[in-house]
């Protein structure tokens, strides 16, 4: 049988270190990654092997040659463009038809027995064999689902974490038969767990799952890579070291020279030809790879150190990568985390903070003290996004550098001259950070449409307004020390995850577009935004019967940006209105759940005092919406959720609604009674989004204020909800309390357990397991249903090392019972 080594890839989590050198060519303990795959594969007798090759090939063909040194017979397949996973074997057809072969990937440190999955893929006749095995964190991987007779049942690409039910995941490592050529079309990028598998799978074809045991490293990012080298050192993995192992676990290569005075901590390894002088201290989990020269009083922890580095006096290097022919002089200092390219300087007293990266060929001064990256500018960082945007602690976190840099990373990601809406809340923070974001844009050769301070609707409608993006800064709802920066889409809508990761590769690969002088792009101040967006909105929602109907509501703006639209729009709606809090409070920019709920106590005792029909509170920022009936109690969110579900399908009588999965059971009642149907969407508001855009969709929500009234658009919008609902109650001729009345009460209860991230992947697979027969959903998470209708839902948190839990029943104590038993369930594989 013939191996392929797929030897393509660009390894860009990786730069610096893939900058001047493919990913499969990294030195694992002093072997490339490749090399440790190939020894691999002739331990298992699979010595005739096609490599295909794309991203500086001709440095993988230098080193390997015809594979004669390694006892192996070594061909190539160029790839003149990227052809994905399943194009790249494609193109080694020729050399691969006549019989099985075995798919390999060229950067991933393993041990598996490939014997044993041979033979295994030949028992099961199987067409494919898809290598599998466990992790604990499954975000970057594929998932794969397999029966107990090893079939696949199910593929998922790239998970959110509400999308692990398993830790389950695809190494890449496929047993094929010839035949799968047919499903590859040839010179185009394909895929094979994306576009091969699921045709196989339509097709009834055998597909099969071997879960190995041993070990295995994607060395995808820089901390899998720093990794590999300790699970080598340490003998996790069966690899070949090369040298003598002079002492328990203190490998030294052939040539080296180490000075008896000098102090070797094993695990520890050191080069061929590497000298190393009196009194350097070499400690646990240190790579020194060939002729590098580590010179007295230098000090060294878990660092990893590629060919023909010097290392000066008293330096020091704590859990950093360095590249080859880099020259580190006496007394610098190099970080935890931090990663320096090939051929640099660090001069003499230099501090290279932790995390920060030094393209390959930069000077860093003496006495210089670096702690931003080193490229052109930037920081690497490994997460962007969280669940409202890009966010931290203003001038900690959040700083203006950091917003120059993701503004320019966000305008690398469109086109030179296109448009982008600014915005901002009414907060000094978030007005200084927008200049910076401003500057970062028109600097990128884009148009800058600078709306200053409006609510986060008016922002998202005036982007959709033929700009290709807009940036919101505000406050992060709750913490007045916080902000958060959101990018938008064309639409108006949150960047889809997508999109989110293509801005977040730009901003990790610092490669940001600038313009050349003449390209800078312009600075407009759009007018009548407030006008434009009022005779929007009510040219597009059901407003009739408003004026006649007598209605008075009081509206609490929450001196917030909200405020500044409402003259515009209560003028126009013809309402009898009583505004309170209307002018903005720079001090108070956003609001805690305390300050929140008196301001809804305090609009209750306006509302009855007044005998208004009812009263909303908006948010600060004017995107979501709080009710309070006319005697004047507070509508809790989920309530208010289930009252406007039934206002609107009572009125519509058909279409659909996109709720969140961890939304009341009830709703699907409500919603049903009125003959429309409920489409449940994850938790994920852009996924809200997706399903608001679809035609047929007359309402949405997610049960904490948020509504979309998709007539008008299709992402949260407080003043289009709050003109939605005057227009409903005015024709209804019910109250608030009346309908809140008629709907049965809901029994959902929430719990969140800490959850370390090595184990989320365990505790997903361990719900699943536990579910045994009973019905389970994986829109978003894990929900799983009790035969007499209650449920739980398991999910876990994108940001946080958090697991969440909603359980519903009959009663509350039926939900705090499923809930308490599924809380045991996850603890128990948190441990």
């Amino acid at each position: 049988m013939k191996a392929v080594v797929m030897a393509g890839g660009e390894g860009t989590r990786l730069r610096p270190m893939t900058s001047s050198m493919p990913k499969p060519l990294l030195p694992v303990a002093n072997r490339p990654i490749m090399e440790h795959v190939l020894r691999l594969l002739k331990r298992h007798g699979l010595n005739e092997t096609v490599v295909t090759v794309q991203f500086l090939a001709s440095l993988v063909k230098n080193y390997f040659g015809d594979g004669e040194e390694l006892g192996m017979e070594l061909t190539y397949a160029n790839e003149e463009k990227p052809l994905g996973t399943a194009g790249s074997v494609k193109n080694a057809e020729e050399a691969l038809k006549d019989d099985a072969f075995l798919v390999i990937s060229g950067d991933a440190l393993t041990d598996f027995d490939l014997t044993d999955l041979i033979r295994f893929h030949k028992e099961k006749g199987a067409m494919v064999t898809v290598c599998l095995t466990r992790v604990p964190n499954p975000l970057e991987f594929g998932i794969t689902i397999v029966d107990e007779e090893g079939k696949v049942e199910r593929f998922l690409e790239k998970p959110t974490w509400g999308q692990v039910f398993s830790d389950t995941v695809n190494t890449g490592i496929y047993v094929m038969e010839p035949e799968i050529f047919d499903y590859v079309e040839p010179d185009v990028p394909v895929d094979w767990s994306g576009d091969v598998f699921p045709k196989l799978m339509k097709e009834g074809k055998p597909i099969y799952g071997y879960v190995a045991e041993g070990y295995w490293e994607d060395v995808g990012t820089h901390e899998s890579y720093v990794k590999a080298q300790a699970d080598v050192l340490e003998g996790k993995v069966d690899v070949q070291l090369d040298g003598f192992e002079i002492s328990p676990g203190v490998w030294v290569a052939e040539g080296a020279e180490v000075h008896p005075d000098a102090v070797l901590r094993g695990p520890v390894y050191i080069g061929d030809y590497a000298k190393v002088e009196a009194g350097a201290e070499i400690r646990e989990h240190t790579v020194i790879g060939s002729n590098v020269v580590v010179k007295s009083g230098a000090f060294l922890h878990k660092a990893v150190v590629h060919d023909n580095v010097y290392i000066g006096q008293h330096s020091n290097l704590r859990g950093c990568v360095v590249g080859k022919n880099t020259d580190i002089m006496r007394a610098a200092r190099i970080e935890d985390g931090a990663v320096i390219g090939d051929e640099c300087l660090i001069g003499e007293e230099s501090i290279v903070q932790g995390n920060v990266r030094v393209y390959p060929f930069k000077t860093i001064e003496a006495g210089a003290f670096v702690n931003t990256s080193v490229i052109w500018e930037s920081r690497g960082q490994a997460h962007l996004f969280g669940a409202r945007g890009v966010s931290g602690i203003l001038n900690v976190e959040i700083t203006p550098e950091l917003a120059v840099r993701l503004a320019g990373a966000y305008a690398t990601t469109l086109k030179k001259g296109a448009t982008v809406t600014t915005a901002r809340d009414h907060s000094r923070g978030a007005r200084a950070l927008k200049r910076a974001v401003i500057s970062a844009l028109q600097a990128s050769a884009i148009d800058v449409r600078d709306l200053e301070n409006v609510p986060l609707p008016v922002a998202r409608e005036q982007t959709a307004r033929g700009s290709a993006g807009g940036i919101m800064i505000r406050t992060t709802p709750g913490v007045p020390d916080s902000v958060d920066i959101m990018f938008f889409d064309g639409q108006g809508a949150d960047l889809s995850q997508a999109g989110q990761r293509k801005l977040d590769r730009v901003f990790a690969r610092q490669e940001y577009r600038r313009a050349f002088p003449g390209e800078i792009g312009d600075l407009h101040f759009p007018s009548s935004v407030f006008d434009s967006y009022t005779g929007s909105l009510l040219r597009n929602v059901d407003t009739t019967g408003i004026a006649e109907s007598g209605l008075k509501v009081v509206v609490d703006a929450s001196n917030g940006s909200a405020g500044l639209v409402l003259p515009s729009l209560l003028g126009k709606l013809g309402v009898d209105s009583l505004t309170i809090n209307p002018g903005l409070d720079e001090s108070r920019p956003t609001e805690t759940e305390e300050m929140r709920r008196k301001g809804l106590v305090r609009l209750g005792e306006i509302v009855a005092s007044s005998g208004a029909a009812f009263g909303v509170r908006f948010d600060p920022v004017g995107e979501r919406l709080s009710l309070v009936d006319e005697k004047g109690r507070i509508i809790e969110d989920d309530r208010a959720l289930l009252v406007m579900l039934d206002l609107v399908a009572a009125e519509r009588r058909s279409g659909r609604v996109a709720l969140p999965v961890t939304t009341t059971r009830i709703a699907e009642q409500v919603a049903a009674y009125h003959g429309t149907q409920v489409e449940w969407t994850t938790t994920s508001p852009d996924d809200l989004t997706r399903v608001g855009r679809q035609e047929g969709t007359i309402f949405g929500g997610d049960g904490k204020g948020g509504f979309i009234v998709p007539e008008f658009s299709s992402v949260y919008d407080g003043t289009a909800a709050f003109v939605r609902l005057i227009g409903l109650v005015a024709r209804t001729q019910l109250t608030l309390s009346q309908i809140d009345a008629r709907i049965p009460r809901a029994h959902v209860l929430k719990k969140d357990l800490a959850t370390p991230w090595a184990v989320k992947g365990l505790v997903m697979r361990t719900v699943v397991e536990a579910a045994g027969d009973r019905h389970v959903d994986t829109t978003d998470g894990v929900r799983v249903v009790e035969s007499d209708g209650r449920w739980v839902m398991v999910l876990p948190d994108p940001a946080e090392a958090v697991t969440h839990l909603w359980a519903e029943g009959p009663d509350d104590a039926s939900a705090q019972a499923l809930l308490d038993e599924w809380s045991a369930v996850v603890d128990s594989a948190g441990r």
